[in-house]
């Protein structure tokens, strides 16, 4: 379908876009539309890292015992129950 179009057609197509938006108007939707296809590239290129910065993972923190607690101390005391009268 798009293999018919020649010349003349794009030249009317423009025409048409240049009426409905008006001549002042192009600049800006043409530069929207760079800008939307940048981002749509960006977006489908794989993750790299971004150059010029280090990528230095930071050291795993240690996991470190909980210190204990005057509850957990009277916990794991041995105390005896009251004696029956």
């Amino acid at each position: 379908m798009l293999s018919n179009l020649t010349g003349w057609h794009f030249l009317i197509i423009l025409v048409i876009i240049m009426l409905l938006f008006g001549a002042p108007k192009l600049p800006g939707l043409a530069r929207s539309l760079g800008q939307s296809m940048k981002i749509f590239k960006s977006e489908m290129t794989p993750e790299s890292p971004p150059t010029g910065t280090d990528t230095v993972k930071p050291n795993p923190a240690t996991p470190v015992a909980p210190s204990p607690t005057e509850s957990s101390l009277t916990e794991a005391r041995h105390v005896e129950p009251p004696a029956k009268l």
